[in-house]
């Protein structure tokens, strides 16, 4: 009895952490959103979405990192449960959940004030990066890039599955994420690969969510 009474429960529970991670990108952006169009000074063409957690309410956007991070990581955990065969299995997880840690790092080690952001910042690049600010920088880059090889790692799988449009569309979301910045360019870039990003931990969710519910 206690053995097959574990299994209802085991399976609430991984719905619980896929739902979570189905909330993780709409959360995330949502809240960037929100500041993006209420902070005074914030300039999308000029500021990342990370300098948002620079100043008075920097807070709301240190949260918001976390929790994502949070989010993703309990998606790791969903897929280690529900993948038990085929290519990636034990790979896909880990990548995941080290995209997931280096969004609670880019939370906690936050930019450097610049441009003109918090209003009152010298308008211009700081002279010295603080160590926070590589700190952060450098968690950015190997949370995004884990994920674009994730991405690859789902694609190769539906490719051995003959599923071509589902191969593509994860080929597609890896070489986005694996572009160079654009110095340019960079706080839209930025925004863009948060975008497939957080699309693509919602969608893999979703699909696992209902992978189980017609189990």
């Amino acid at each position: 009895m206690a053995t097959i009474s574990t299994v209802p429960t085991r399976r609430r529970s991984s719905e619980r952490l896929l739902l979570a991670g189905t909330l993780a990108g709409p959360v995330f952006f949502a809240s960037a959103v929100t500041q993006m169009l209420t902070r005074e000074g914030y300039d999308i063409t000029r500021h990342p979405i990370s300098q948002l957690a620079t100043g008075p309410l920097g807070w709301i956007q240190i949260t918001t990192f976390v929790l994502a991070g949070l989010g993703a990581i309990a998606l790791a955990v969903g897929l280690r449960r529900a993948l038990t065969e085929g290519t990636g299995r034990r790979v896909l997880p880990i990548f995941v959940g080290i995209f997931g840690a280096g969004l609670v790092a880019a939370g906690v080690f936050t930019m450097d004030p610049e441009y003109g952001f918090p209003v009152g910042t010298p308008d211009g690049p700081v002279d010295e990066m603080s160590w926070h600010s590589i700190a952060h920088s450098a968690a950015a880059a190997a949370a995004f890039t884990a994920l674009a090889i994730a991405a690859i790692v789902l694609a190769i799988r539906h490719i051995r599955r003959r599923a071509a449009l589902l191969a593509v569309l994860n080929g597609l979301a890896a070489l986005i994420l694996l572009m160079p910045m654009s110095p340019s360019h960079m706080s839209i870039q930025i925004a863009v690969n948060g975008l497939v990003a957080f699309t693509w931990t919602t969608v893999v969710a979703l699909s696992l969510r209902r992978s189980s519910w017609s189990a």
